[in-house]
C-alpha cells in the first residue's frame, strides 16, 4: 500500500470524529454514531483506494451505509479490506465520557479477517510480552508469567478489563492474585491497545469485547509491536454456525494476529471523540473552529504519528451537508 494512504485515512478519522463530537453528552448514542458513519462513509469518496468493507455497520439488510461488502474510495488505487468503527464508545459520547474514538484500519485485498458481530475472548500485551504468553493458560498462569518477564511482583502489574457482569470470574481472579486493575466503562479498541502504549501504564487487557473490534485492535498493535490473541465466543447455534458461513471451520481456534490481520502491510488511524488515555477529544475553539487528535500508524514502517489539526468548520462542506 502506498505510504499517502496513512494521512488519507485520517482525513477520514477526523471528519467522522468532528461530526460525532457534536452529539457529546446529548443521551442519543443512535444520533452520534448516524453522524460518524454519515461523515465517515461520504469522505471516503476522496480516498484514492478500491475498498471492501470486511468490518463496519452490519450486513447490507442492518445499515445504510458503511455496511459489510460495501465498495468505498474513489475507484482508484490499490484494492484494500476496510475495517471501520465510525464512532468506537457510542455510551461514552451520549454521556459524555472519555475514550471515545472513530476508527479505520485497512489492509492488502483478503487480509483483514470478516469477524462476526459476537463476543471474542481477548488477551493483548505490548512489545515486552508480545509472542511470551498464551489466551490457552489459567489466568493466574498469565499474571505469573508476565510478571516474571517483565521483572516487578505480581502486585505491580496493572490489568485493565472491560467493567462487565460477565468477567466477575476473571475480576476475582485478579483481586485474589493481587494485581492493579483498570476497570474500563467502554471502549473496547482502546482498551486493548493500552498495554503498548507506554504513558498507559497499562500491562495486560484482558476479557471478552466485540469480536469486529479485536481486529481494528490486532491491526493497531501491529504497528505497535504489540500483540493481541482472540478466540471466538458463539452462544448459540445461530452464531456458531454464522461463524462457519464465513469461513471459520474451527470458531473455537485461538487467533492470531495473522488470523486476523495477514502477514502483509497494515494501517491503522484513530481520532478522539471525547478525551482519552492517549488521544485528546474534539475540543471546540473561537471563531468556528475545532481542534482534533489523531493517531495514524502503519505496520511496515512502525511508524507511529500524532497529529494535532485545527479545523475552519464553516469550510467541512460536509459536516454542513449532515447538519
Amino acid at each position: 500500500m502506498e505510504r499517502e494512504l496513512a494521512l488519507e485515512i485520517v482525513r477520514v478519522t477526523e471528519l467522522a470524529a468532528l461530526s460525532a463530537a457534536r452529539w457529546m453528552g446529548r443521551g442519543d448514542k443512535i444520533q452520534a454514531d448516524g453522524a460518524a458513519t454519515t461523515a465517515m462513509r461520504a469522505m471516503f469518496d476522496s480516498v484514492s483506494v478500491r475498498g471492501t468493507v470486511v468490518i463496519g455497520e452490519g450486513e447490507m439488510d442492518e445499515a445504510p451505509m458503511l455496511y459489510i461488502g460495501e465498495q468505498v474510495g474513489n475507484g482508484q488505487g490499490p484494492e484494500v479490506d476496510v475495517a471501520v468503527d465510525p464512532l468506537e464508545g457510542t455510551e461514552l459520547v451520549a454521556k459524555g465520557l472519555n475514550n471515545a474514538l472513530a476508527v479505520i484500519a485497512i489492509a492488502n485485498k483478503g487480509n483483514l479477517l470478516h469477524a462476526p458481530d459476537m463476543y471474542m475472548e481477548k488477551l493483548a500485551v505490548g512489545p515486552a510480552l508480545a509472542g511470551k504468553l498464551s489466551l490457552t493458560d489459567p489466568l493466574e498462569t498469565t499474571l505469573q508469567r508476565a510478571a516474571d518477564i517483565l521483572d516487578k511482583p505480581l502486585s505491580n502489574l496493572t490489568i485493565m478489563i472491560l467493567d462487565r457482569d460477565r468477567h466477575r470470574k476473571q475480576i476475582e481472579t485478579l483481586r485474589r492474585v493481587g494485581v492493579r486493575i483498570k476497570f474500563l466503562s467502554d471502549g473496547d479498541v482502546a482498551g486493548a491497545m493500552a498495554p503498548a502504549l507506554s504513558e498507559s501504564g497499562i500491562d495486560m487487557y484482558v476479557g471478552s469485547g466485540g469480536a469486529p473490534e479485536g481486529v481494528l485492535a490486532a491491526a493497531a498493535l501491529q504497528c505497535l509491536g504489540g500483540e493481541l490473541q482472540g478466540k471466538l465466543l458463539p452462544s448459540n447455534q445461530e452464531e456458531y454456525d454464522r461463524c462457519i458461513a464465513m469461513g471459520l471451520t474451527d470458531p473455537h481456534k485461538v487467533l492470531t494476529m495473522e488470523d486476523m490481520i495477514g502477514r502483509d502491510d497494515v494501517i491503522f488511524a484513530a481520532t478522539g471523540i471525547t478525551p482519552g488515555e492517549f488521544l485528546n477529544g474534539v475540543r471546540y475553539l473561537p471563531d468556528l473552529r475545532a481542534e482534533t487528535h489523531s493517531i495514524v500508524m502503519r505496520a511496515k514502517t512502525r511508524t507511529i504519528r500524532f497529529i494535532q489539526s485545527i479545523h475552519y468548520l464553516p469550510n467541512k462542506n460536509i459536516l454542513n451537508d449532515i447538519g
